[in-house]
Formats: structure tokens, sequence, C-alpha cells
């Protein structure tokens, strides 16, 4: 593994716990600069717990973080100018248009221009709308205002938690391109995300955590192209049986029931191999009303976090840390 300072975003060992339960559990993360990083794992897995450390929200109660390529602690603010971060939902003074939004988090930071905010809104597609007061504003359009905040310094590492939450599919393109273009300038983007197409269509390098737990990283091309399963849906109360049979031909295992409903399991052979894995659970008398071969994100994110159960980040107790806003100055703010 290169040293920490080889990369935009380290972390080594980092640990935190909330009361007796553990969010993280020795979080190794090595992210290259100038690309684009998924950062995914199921529901408390300790995806946000992760962005609150790397912002200096939280303390870490062992470990360290580098943010490009040096050591980073709470107190290190100025630090901050360099990085642009979207932590969970946006908050914006309401009665304020989203022009003036603007102006008040870049009087709060890093000197920027004053074509800066005109610039930022018309990149998120909010030019139009821009001297509206954001308390009208639907969730998707302050989404798009939180990242415009988040871009205000211009900063070299964006750490963005869940970027593409309550976008229409046209926002969600839009913030695509963007993450792409943005990377293409020589930043390095790291995304939290649940939305799995989403990361594929984006990503260059992945990682993935579960239970606090790094537990794959690399380059997403890679790991689509070394990884192979045939995943199969069988009536639920034959799933037992199916994963005996398919465990004469190769290791399998049933997936925890998700959108795609109970019934599946996973067989981890080629995906030129489905047709055998068909003919072995038929010949146990098991017939498949689904079989998917290949690989993509989805089923590899299913077969790495299969059976963790952990409650919600936010479930972790109740330690909540806010990033203080700016009072406002003028703009009606009275």
């Amino acid at each position: 593994m290169s040293e920490p300072a080889d990369y935009a975003l380290a972390t080594r060992g980092l640990t935190k716990s909330y009361g007796s339960r553990r969010a993280l559990d020795g979080l190794d993360l090595s992210v290259p600069p100038g690309i684009v990083y998924g950062f995914l794992g199921p529901n408390g897995a300790g995806k946000t717990t992760t962005m609150r450390l790397l912002t200096g929200l939280i303390r870490p109660d062992a470990g360290r973080i580098e943010l490009l390529g040096r050591p980073f602690g709470r107190g290190d603010r100025r630090r901050l100018f360099d990085i642009g971060a979207l932590i969970e939902a946006p908050s914006f003074y309401p009665y304020l248009s989203g022009r003036a939004n603007l102006r008040e988090f870049a009087a709060a930071g890093a000197p920027v221009g004053a074509g800066r905010s005109d610039e930022l809104l018309e990149l998120v597609g909010l030019r139009d709308r821009a001297d509206d007061r954001v308390q009208d504003y639907s969730l998707g359009m302050k989404q798009r205002l939180a990242i415009a905040v988040a871009l205000l310094s211009d900063p070299r590492l964006l750490l963005l938690d869940e970027p593409a939450n309550g976008l229409d599919p046209a926002g969600i393109v839009a913030v695509r391109d963007t993450l792409r273009e943005l990377a293409a300038q020589g930043r390095t983007v790291f995304v939290s995300s649940h939305l799995l197409a989403e990361v594929q269509a984006v990503a260059d390098v992945v990682g993935i955590i579960a239970a606090g737990r790094l537990v794959r990283e690399g380059p997403l091309r890679e790991m689509l192209t070394v990884e192979g399963t045939v995943r199969v849906r069988v009536r639920p109360e034959l799933v037992s049986s199916a994963v005996a049979a398919a465990s004469t031909l190769a290791p399998a295992e049933a997936l925890p029931s998700g959108d795609d409903g109970p019934g599946w399991l996973l067989v981890h052979v080629e995906p030129h191999r489905a047709e055998e894995v068909s003919r072995v659970l038929a010949g146990q008398g098991i017939y498949a009303s689904e079989l998917e071969a290949g690989t993509d994100l989805e089923m590899l994110f299913l077969e790495l976090t299969a059976g963790q159960t952990a409650a919600e980040d936010g479930a972790f107790g109740r330690q909540r840390a806010a990033a203080a806003a700016p009072r406002p100055r003028g703009d009606g703010a009275r």
C-alpha cells in the first residue's frame, strides 16, 4: 500500500464508536488524486460517520486522516478552504434568495471572485431561479444549491454525501456530468451514494464498506472484470435447498431481501456457466424464475455486504455535530 501522502485523501486505522456501538473499525481508504471515488455501503456501514470525520465535524477515537497529502485534524479549519463538502441535508437561510445564500456562505470562507456565484448558479442549473427565495425551492433545487456552495472556494477535493438526493432523472444526469468535468479538471471527487447505477456510471475507483470496515477497494473496471457471478431467483421457500444444490457446483449463498424481493441466491461461477447452474437446480426439482449472468456494481455490492444488519448511522447514539452557519448580513436579513 502506498503512503498516505501519495493520495488526495487517505485514512489509516480510522475508528469511531458511539457508546458501545462501533461505527468505524480501523478504516483504511486510499483515494488517488484527480478521479471520482465512489464510497459505498449499506445503511449503518459508517459512510456518514466517515464524511463527518473527514470534515472535522466529529473526532475519531483512533487513527489518522490525511487530506491533500498532509495530516488533518479538527482544529485545522483553514485547510478546509481547499476542500468543498456537502454532508447530509443542506441548510440554508430560507428567506434569502439562492444568490444571496451563496454570497453569505462565500463571506464565511476563502475569498472568491465577484462573478463566482453566477458561474456556479449556471453550472448547477439555477440561473433562472437565482433570485427566488430558497424556501420556495424544491428538494432537488436545494441539493443543487448545496453543490454550488461546496464549490465556492474552487476546492481541489470535493466531499459529497448523497449529492443526487431528491433530483429528478435530468438533474441526476446533470450532476453526473458535473462530477466528471470536475475530475477532468484535476480535482478529486469523493462521493458517498446509495445510487449504485449512478456510481457505476461516474466512478473511476470504488470503496465498499460493511460494518465499519473496508471490504473492497480498487478501480471499478478491474473489480467488475475479475468478479464472476450468476444471480438466481427461486421461490423463497426453496432458497436454502437451492443454495445446497448450487454449492455442489460452486460457492453459493442466499442474498438478503432487498428492493428486488426475496428468493435470490448468488453462485460464484463465471457468467458463461449460467446454463450449468440452471441445470443443476433443475436436477433437484428447483426451477429458476429469473437468472442474471455477469457482474455489475449492484451484484458485487450485494455479494460483499450480504448479511449486514447494522442500524443506520443516525442510530449510533445521538451525537450530532453541525457546522455553524454564518450569520447573514443585509439582503433583508432582519
